[in-house]
């Protein structure tokens, strides 16, 4: 794993050992049995093209923690925070999931995606079939396959699956070269993450850079770096009208005052 930043080496050591642990409890047949029963999910990727198409679609994230800000927002109430993103005009959800990095938690997903009728990410670290199967159980609608954490094989693999269990996939990456491996695969959303996984630093010129590198039958969805409008409008005259967005609504006492005023009133 020579060139990944060393904290994405600790979440996927980290990430390995605890999923080796639910697979004790519950073995690769049982889980996908278990999800191939599970009620249609909500279009995740036709949502965003829909939205963008017509204007500007926002993933808005549903997270307490990241490891570079620590806890963002103490009075975390997914299903609360998931029924204002729906009326300030979200086109859908980002849940994280992962305990350790970010104080995610499974029951947020599911608690977030009951409170509203968004489709819903499940925002986590993917490295292996069995996750892809419990993304279903979750009641997912899309998971993150984030290509710094994934051969092209398993990448392929993981994208293959999620598609015939009717999940849509959002193929996140950092630059040119994981941009590559990201078009290997049919996932339709690539994502675009703004903060360099080094140095923790984000350049909205990244998102700028790779925009014309994504063919147009792909939609790109830039990540991280937006908190005013002025990084809205830089945005969108590079055609890039995805965005997904967490940290500065999260700040806020309402998510989704914030995200309407970020996104949809008039600039006064």
């Amino acid at each position: 794993m020579s060139g990944i930043p060393s904290i994405l080496q600790e979440i996927i050591s980290t990430k390995s050992e605890e999923v080796a642990f639910k697979r004790q409890r519950q073995d690769l047949a049982t889980v996908a049995a278990m999800a191939s029963d599970m009620p249609q999910v909500r279009g995740f990727s036709a949502r965003i093209q829909d939205l963008a198409a017509s204007g500007t679609a926002v993933i808005a994230e549903v997270k307490k923690a990241s490891p570079s800000a620590g806890v963002i927002r103490p009075d975390f109430r997914p299903d609360e925070i998931a029924q204002s993103y729906q009326l300030a005009g979200a086109a859908c959800l980002s849940v994280l999931t992962d305990r350790k990095y970010f104080q995610g938690a499974d029951e947020y997903l599911q608690q977030a995606r009951n409170a509203c009728s968004l489709p819903v990410l499940r925002k986590d670290f993917l490295l292996e079939p069995w996750q892809v199967y419990e993304s279903r159980l979750l009641g997912a609608d899309c998971i993150l396959l984030i290509v710094a954490a994934l051969s092209r094989s398993r990448l392929q693999e993981l994208d293959g699956l999620a598609r015939g269990l009717g999940l849509d996939v959002l193929v996140e990456v950092h630059n040119e070269t994981e941009l590559e491996d990201a078009l290997s695969i049919s996932a339709r959303l690539i994502g675009v993450n703004n903060r360099d996984l080094h140095t923790f630093t984000t350049d909205l010129a990244n998102s700028e850079r790779l925009r014309p590198m994504i063919p147009e039958d792909r939609i790109m969805v830039t990540e991280s770096g937006i908190h005013t409008r002025d990084d809205v409008e830089r945005m969108r005259l590079s055609n890039i009208h995805s965005f997904l967005v967490g940290e500065a609504f999260m700040r806020q006492a309402d998510p989704g005052d914030a995200l309407r005023a970020l996104f949809f009133e008039e600039s006064r």
